[in-house]
């Protein structure tokens, strides 16, 4: 066997080994989520389960209103990332196409906007949804995604800093406006970063704990992440019932991750460059 065969046998054992040390803690999980009672507190430990209790899951799933949590937490991040994808794609456009006076210092004001930790900005924040009237609302956790975040809009700026000016000037050639221009040319380019936030966001709000303990207080108004926390509360000795729900809440996450992971790469590399 040639030295390069051997090099690639040993750099895919390796990736092997490795996948499977990352992967072990979910998949016990699944697998205990799977077991009866009995099995879970067997010793020494059962790996496989001998009865396969998918019912778990079900139990579970009935012992808090967690469908009404579903749709909480499906509601404020498809509303959130609707709300990013449009106001970071637009701000970044307007940073990297056109040319205004103090550009460049609003540009550096909205990047160091990222050193404010959000654990100093909470109290004012609550303070102002008050007088809004939108504490125990979904509101203050979703339309603040409409005015955009520092974090996207970098990433996108950086990717629109890279596309030629050509393509402005030929659209404009062809009597298409700004916002056409924005919408038909520049809108299917970004389609990898636009994708990357689409999923960064979606991890963000998916698994965001504080916001809704700070915001929410009446518990039809929920979120699964909150709701998962207030389950282990009640069920904090009993192993079947965490592992069950934990299980469900990791899924959607997952998911998006695998069918967008080409488009999380390309949106990384090109905002790199």
């Amino acid at each position: 066997m040639k030295t390069s065969a051997w090099y690639k046998t040993i750099i895919y054992a390796l990736l092997v080994l490795f996948s499977i040390y990352f992967l072990f803690p979910f998949i016990w999980i699944v697998l205990t989520a799977l077991k009866t009672e009995t099995e879970v507190y067997q010793y020494p430990v059962v790996f496989f389960p001998t009865e396969w209790k998918f019912s778990n899951f079900v139990h579970a799933w009935n012992a808090q209103p967690f469908g009404k949590y579903l749709l909480n937490s499906v509601t404020i991040t498809v509303l959130t990332t609707i709300g990013q994808i449009i106001s970071c794609s637009m701000i970044a456009y307007g940073f990297s196409r056109y040319e205004f006076k103090f550009k460049n210092a609003l540009f550096i004001l909205l990047l160091a906007t990222m050193m404010i930790p959000w654990d100093v900005t909470m109290i004012p924040l609550y303070m102002q949804f008050n007088m809004f009237g939108w504490i125990n609302t979904l509101k203050p956790l979703i339309i603040p995604a409409f005015f955009g975040s520092a974090y996207y809009v970098f990433l996108l700026r950086q990717f629109l800093m890279g596309v030629p000016k050509e393509l402005e000037h030929a659209a404009k050639i062809d009597g298409a406006s700004d916002f056409q221009t924005y919408s038909r040319i520049f809108v299917p380019i970004m389609k990898a970063p636009l994708t990357l936030i689409a999923v960064l966001n979606m991890l963000g709000v998916w698994n965001d704990y504080l916001g809704p303990l700070i915001f929410l207080q009446d518990r039809s108004k929920y979120t699964l992440a909150l709701g998962l926390a207030a389950f282990k509360g009640v069920h904090e000795l009993q192993i079947l019932p965490i592992m069950s729900i934990t299980i469900l809440m990791i899924i959607p996450p997952v998911i998006a991750f695998f069918f967008a992971q080409k488009y999380i790469v390309e949106g990384i590399s090109g905002a790199i460059k």
